[in-house]
C-alpha cells in the first residue's frame, strides 16, 4: 500500500487560492509543426501519470487527452547529485515520480541548489517512459513558497480531468461553432500559454473544417472574446 511523506494538511495551510501562481509557467517552444506532437502543458497528479494510457511518452494520453508536458507539485523525498544530472524523487501523496534535471548553465546549478530534501516544489517537465517506468525530464523545478499554490495546482487537476472526461464538446450537444471555439481556448493550459494555440491544433481538435474555424475565429474577434497573436495563434481574451 502506498505510505508518502506528502503532509496534506499543507495543501491547506493558506487562507486563499493564488491561480496566478501556478499558471505562470516557462514556455518550452511555441512552434507548431504537422510532423511533431502538440505540446500542451497540464497540471497533473503522480497517480494520474501511473493510469496513462501508453508507454510511449510521445503518445501517451489520459481521459482523451494527449500528454507530453506536464507540472507536478510535491514534496522533495530524496535526491541525488550526479553533475551534471541531478535527480529528485518528488512525492505529491498520490504517489512518487522521479524528474532529472540537467545543469549546464550557471543558472541552472542556480536553480537546483536553491532545492533540498523535505522542501516543496513545483517541477515542470517532459514525460518520459521507459520498461513501464515514468519519469520526468525537467526544465524547471522551484520552491513553493505559498501553500496555496499546493491547493491550487490540485483544483487544476480536477478540474482538468473532468474537462477531459464530462465537458468535452460536440456538434451533437447543440453548442455553436463560435462558443466550441471560446470554449476550447479557454481550457486552463491555454490561458496559461502566452503564445496562443496555432488555428491547425484547434481545427484536429474541435473536428473543424478549416474555413468553418476561421469563420468562428473572425466572429469572435469582431466581438472582442479572442484575438490573434500573429496570422496562425490565438488566445482566449480572458486573463489576457
Amino acid at each position: 500500500m502506498y505510505s508518502g511523506e506528502f503532509d496534506g494538511a499543507a495543501a491547506f495551510a493558506g487562507g486563499g487560492f493564488m491561480p496566478s501562481q501556478a499558471t505562470t509557467v516557462p514556455d518550452p517552444s511555441s512552434s507548431f509543426s504537422k510532423n511533431r506532437n502538440v505540446r500542451t502543458l497540464l497540471p497533473m497528479t503522480v497517480k494520474q501519470l501511473s493510469e496513462l494510457s501508453s508507454n510511449d511518452e510521445s503518445s501517451a494520453s489520459i481521459d482523451g487527452a494527449d500528454v507530453n508536458t506536464i507540472t507536478v507539485v510535491g514534496i522533495v523525498c530524496d535526491m541525488q547529485d550526479k553533475e551534471p544530472q541531478f535527480i529528485f524523487l518528488i512525492d505529491d501523496g498520490t504517489g512518487r515520480i522521479e524528474c532529472s534535471r540537467w545543469a549546464h548553465e550557471q543558472m541552472e546549478f542556480n536553480e537546483v541548489n536553491q532545492i533540498s530534501k523535505g522542501m516543496y516544489v513545483r517541477v515542470y517537465g517532459h514525460l518520459k517512459a521507459f520498461q513501464d517506468k515514468r519519469s520526468l525530464n525537467a526544465y524547471s523545478l522551484r520552491p513553493i513558497i505559498d501553500f496555496n499554490e499546493i491547493t491550487s495546482h490540485f483544483v487544476e487537476c480536477i478540474y482538468v480531468q473532468l474537462y477531459n472526461t464530462r465537458l468535452r464538446y460536440s456538434f451533437d450537444e447543440g453548442k455553436s461553432i463560435d462558443q466550441m471555439v471560446l470554449d476550447f481556448l479557454r481550457r486552463p493550459e491555454f490561458l496559461a500559454n502566452n503564445n496562443g494555440v496555432h488555428r491547425n491544433v484547434i481545427s484536429q481538435q474541435l473536428n473543424l473544417p478549416m474555413d468553418k474555424l476561421m469563420e468562428a475565429l473572425e466572429s469572435l474577434n469582431e466581438n472582442s472574446l479572442v484575438y490573434s497573436i500573429d496570422e496562425f495563434h490565438y488566445k482566449s481574451a480572458v486573463n489576457a
